[in-house]
Formats: C-alpha cells, sequence, structure tokens
C-alpha cells in the first residue's frame, strides 16, 4: 500500500529581533499575531494566524545555533505520528539528527534534522488532534514549497521514500535545470531544484499566500525588506516575489493570476 503523505504542517522562523519580525511579518503577510504561553518555562514564542488558524512561530534564536553562526530562517515541521520512528529512519537512510527527539510541554514530540544533502528541518509530533488540511491557495498559509539542493533525484527519491511524496512532474529550465515538482498531500505541494551558485547550502524556502503581488511587494519594501526577485509569474499563472526580511531570513510571496 502506499504510504500516507507527511506534509509539512507549521513554519518557524528563527530571528534576532522578534519584536520586529512580529511587526514585519504581520504588516506585510496580514497575520494576526498572538502570544503563546501554555508552555510553562518556554522562550517567548508568538504564534501567527491566518483568518482560518495557526500558521507557524516566531521565536528569538536560540543561543546554540547562534553561536554556530547561523542566520535567521524559516524552517518548516512535517508531521509524524512517531518523532523517534521518523527520525530513526531519517538517519538510516542518510539524513542527520541535528537535535533528538525532545517534548515540547503542552505541544508536542520534536526532533532537528537534515536530509542527506543537509537541508534542515524538523519533525512534530502534536499532542492535539489532527486538523483537516485548508485548500492550499487559503491566504496567509504556505502555498509552495520549495527545496533548493545539490541533488534533486537523490532528494526526491529521500522525500517520497520517507514521507511518501509523490512526483508531480519535471520542468526543464534550460541553463537552471530540471524542476521537480512533487505533492505531499491533498493540498501540499511543491518543487525541488539544484541550487544556484549564490545559494550556499541546501535549503527550504517558503511561499506564503497574499492577495495581489504587486501590493504585497510594496508593503516587504515599505517594512524595511528586499524583493531579491520578481514580480514574475510562473507556470500555474499564478505570480512570486522572493525576499529578505530586514533580519535576514529568506521568504517568498505567492499571488494569484494579475
Amino acid at each position: 500500500m502506499p504510504k500516507s503523505p507527511q506534509p509539512f504542517f507549521w513554519y518557524e522562523l528563527m530571528t534576532t529581533d522578534l519584536d520586529a519580525a512580529e511587526a514585519f511579518y504581520t504588516a506585510v503577510v496580514g497575520w494576526k499575531a498572538e502570544p503563546f504561553d501554555k508552555a510553562p518555562g518556554m522562550p517567548r514564542y508568538i504564534v501567527v494566524n491566518s483568518a482560518v488558524r495557526g500558521v507557524g512561530g516566531l521565536m528569538t534564536m536560540p543561543e546554540e545555533p547562534a553561536k554556530m553562526g547561523m542566520p535567521p530562517a524559516w524552517m518548516g515541521y512535517i508531521y509524524t505520528q512517531d518523532v523517534d520512528a521518523s527520525t530513526q529512519a531519517l538517519k538510516d537512510a542518510g539524513g542527520a539528527v541535528h537535535r533528538a527527539p525532545d517534548d515540547i510541554p503542552g505541544v508536542g514530540r520534536f526532533a532537528v534534522v537534515a536530509d542527506p544533502q543537509g537541508a534542515a528541518f524538523m519533525f512534530l509530533q502534536p499532542n492535539q488532534p489532527d486538523q483537516p488540511p485548508v485548500p492550499a491557495t487559503t491566504l496567509g498559509h504556505v502555498g509552495w514549497h520549495e527545496l533548493y539542493t545539490s541533488d534533486w533525484k537523490a532528494a526526491f527519491d529521500f522525500y517520497s521514500t520517507q514521507f511518501g511524496w509523490t512526483s508531480a512532474g519535471e520542468f526543464d529550465m534550460g541553463e537552471m535545470g530540471i524542476y521537480k515538482t512533487f505533492g505531499a498531500g491533498p493540498e501540499s505541494g511543491g518543487g525541488i531544484m539544484n541550487k544556484p551558485p549564490q545559494i550556499p547550502v541546501p535549503v527550504w524556502q517558503f511561499y506564503f499566500n497574499v492577495d495581489a503581488i504587486d501590493a504585497a511587494a510594496r508593503r516587504v519594501t515599505d517594512n524595511g525588506g528586499k524583493v531579491i526577485m520578481g514580480p514574475m509569474d510562473v507556470p500555474s499563472g499564478q505570480w512570486i516575489i522572493q525576499c529578505q526580511d530586514p533580519q535576514g531570513a529568506h521568504f517568498a510571496l505567492l499571488a494569484p493570476a494579475r
């Protein structure tokens, strides 16, 4: 039997200025922010919500990765029903474990890992009941997941074997190589490609849905961020921009056709 897909389902920003990041993303994406205080002893954490439900969280960069020189970054959580088993399977398949499975009181059990090419992500085994997926085009949610890697074929084989992701076709982008698209569940998809030279290490990038790309691009720059690429249209008919927030974290925005 085919494996049920395990998608990304929560997104987390580690930043150097939590208040500034909250102000930036609520203005740019339109999220409503609220403090999370249900985990005793946990560092300050801000949940960002769409009109439908929570999308992700913002937190100050922990001391250990900061000492290692990790820049501000968004990371995604892949859903699992057994974080210990998923972590062991990832390790057996050549992935790396940066933080062994541990508990977050009131939230669930998590681990910090990386695929065999080095792109980092996290596992989460939540304590709460599963929520049904929202439509992929829901404003404020992630409409696309993009992996820049060193070997797109090996990367897709890893994610399809480990998490049940399925092929959704390939696009030949000429000098930029093949863009491999995938499905990770009924409302989750994305693409995988070999990274260009200006991206130093394999990394995931997440596209947040907005209503209009030109207005969103103005909000990025008006609030101190940078538009690195775009606006440009993509084969789906949608428009994208790739951006950097004022603290240096990379993210992208996705909007319907103009």
